[in-house]
């Protein structure tokens, strides 16, 4: 097909977007030159290209029936086997909407992707089959993923297994609850402020975000290049860190986030041995007591664990990084601007370094934006409006600048990982919300979507890079707590090490996938 010349008026439009106006005569004249680049954009169609593959086959898949979804955590239905051997023979896997498998659709929770089928199988996907994994389909995502409940999702709200009533967290929502019912043995989330460890922490499962670049996000649909993560989410300490063995590790330059090649360990032999060490645990004073956020039963729940971790044999003292109160500023400012430039702004393909793009997203996105844009939830909206004025008010100005207090927060949580082994804190602040009326007005969603008591202490670790766990624990009400353990860069094992023993001492929620 070819790629005929745009208009004069369209080309004064793209460029008056990006601050540049042409006169008439200027516009005229790029018309004429653009014809050879356009050419070349053609000839580039039947040019080698790097393409990812799809090894293994696979139904073609189905939408979920009612009886087999009680949660609204499955959004489609698949099975592709893998391998037969490795460490993940037996386990049944699901996926969040942002993770393309080949052929099957890919939403990202939204309208506006609806229709979308990837053509390969992302890097974690290959890895999970060639492990001997099972996929057997997409989980729920929040829409786009900007929403830390369970309300947004074009399909619906997905519905927390300990409690029906309430909120299964977000946006990884599908893949946690999933988890939590026993209806696979794990999953894999996608995490930019928390999407891994807040329903992991509502629904009562452990779920991951690793070191930044360990897991190659290489395929999947991006929120901002430098808080995108992938992990795991199970049901045990030893189920997240078969899954974590099968898809850690650098991917040959094919993820710019992957600047170096990441230090991988084996995890399973640190989550099944009978005794690991003793560790120093620094309780983290600001991870506490946020005003007007913090449940006060939730930060007795994880300062009556660290006595009981005392008594395993663990050694607790207080620590402090006063810039964690500043991570939702951070937040605030570099999501937004970043979804807005990244995933709103490039229609998913966002402009990240030298690896591997999905081509076809771009296209399709930019079409279904203009068709369907109004259909977005307004979180989304928010992100769109408020990332884009302030790109295009102060340029990367807030961006840098979120950039850069990330850089002295890391520092000052790398100094506290020089005197601890590990940190610990509340994941969320509250335990699980009641779900509002999807009848009502979309402002109690929104509200709960935002609510900043489920992000304030996930966040920070997206920002700085470390590793974060969340261990689930018993909680009042028979709702489950999340306790989040946070590591130094590559310090996974002893995140695992810890989690493991929790779990051998029956501090834990322990899941079993229903067979």
């Amino acid at each position: 097909m070819v790629i005929y010349n745009p208009e004069r008026d369209a080309l004064k439009v793209s460029a008056e977007k990006r601050g540049v106006r042409l006169s008439d005569r200027e516009a005229e004249l790029l018309v004429g030159l653009a014809r050879g680049t356009l050419d070349g954009c053609d000839r580039l169609r039947a040019a080698d290209a790097f393409e990812l593959p799809a090894r293994y086959p696979r139904t073609a898949g189905t939408r979920p029936v009612a009886a087999e979804n009680p949660h609204n955590a499955w959004v489609w239905r698949c099975d592709v086997t893998g391998s037969g051997e490795g460490p993940l023979v037996g386990h049944e896997v699901a996926l969040k909407d942002v993770i393309p498998v080949a052929g099957q659709p890919m939403t990202a929770g939204s309208a506006v992707l609806e229709g979308f089928t990837p053509a390969f199988d992302a890097t974690v996907v290959t890895r999970v089959l060639d492990a001997g994994g099972r996929v057997t389909g997409i989980a729920t995502t929040e829409d786009m993923c900007l929403s830390g409940a369970s309300v947004s999702a074009s399909t619906g709200q997905v519905r927390n297994p300990r409690d029906p009533s309430r909120s299964a967290g977000g946006s990884s929502s599908g893949v946690a609850a999933l988890v939590a019912s026993g209806m696979v043995d794990s999953g894999i989330g996608a995490d930019q402020g928390g999407s891994i460890r807040i329903p992991s922490s509502l629904c009562g499962v452990y779920g991951l975000k690793p070191t930044y670049g360990l897991v190659p996000y290489t395929g999947c649909g991006p929120i901002d290049p430098s808080l995108d993560h992938l992990g795991p989410i199970a049901g045990s300490a030893e189920a997240l860190a078969r899954l974590l063995q099968a898809i850690a590790g650098y991917d040959g330059g094919l993820d710019p986030r992957q600047q170096y090649r990441a230090q991988t360990d084996d995890y399973v032999s640190v989550a099944t041995q009978m005794e690991g060490p003793t560790l120093t645990v620094g309780l983290l004073v600001e991870g506490f007591d946020h005003e007007g956020l913090s449940d006060p039963d939730v930060d007795a729940a994880i300062r009556s664990l660290a006595v009981r971790l005392t008594e395993l044999g663990h050694s607790v003292v207080e620590v402090s990084a006063p810039l964690h109160r500043r991570a939702m500023d951070v937040h605030g400012s570099l999501l937004l601007t970043g979804a807005a430039q990244y995933m709103i702004g490039e229609a998913g393909t966002g402009p990240i370094g030298k690896g591997f793009y999905d081509e076809r997203i771009g296209s399709f996105g930019v079409t279904a934006m203009e068709s369907r844009g109004d259909q977005l939830f307004a979180s989304v909206k928010f992100a769109a409006a408020v990332g884009g004025y302030l790109w295009d008010k102060f340029g990367g100005t807030f961006y840098a600048r979120a950039q850069n207090v990330a850089v002295a927060m890391r520092r000052q949580f790398d100094a506290l990982l020089s005197e601890v082994d590990v940190l610990l804190m509340p994941t969320t602040c509250i335990q699980a919300k009641r779900l509002p009326d999807e009848a009502l007005p979309d402002i109690a969603a929104l509200e709960l979507a935002l609510d900043p008591a489920l992000i304030s202490n996930t966040c920070a670790f997206n920002h700085t890079g470390h590793p974060a766990l969340s261990i689930p624990i018993p909680g009042g009400n028979g709702l489950p707590v999340g306790a989040m353990a946070v590591g130094p860069w590559f310090g996974e094992a002893k995140l695992l090490g810890l989690a493991a023993s929790m779990e051998r001492a029956g501090l834990t929620i322990r899941t079993e996938r229903a067979k």
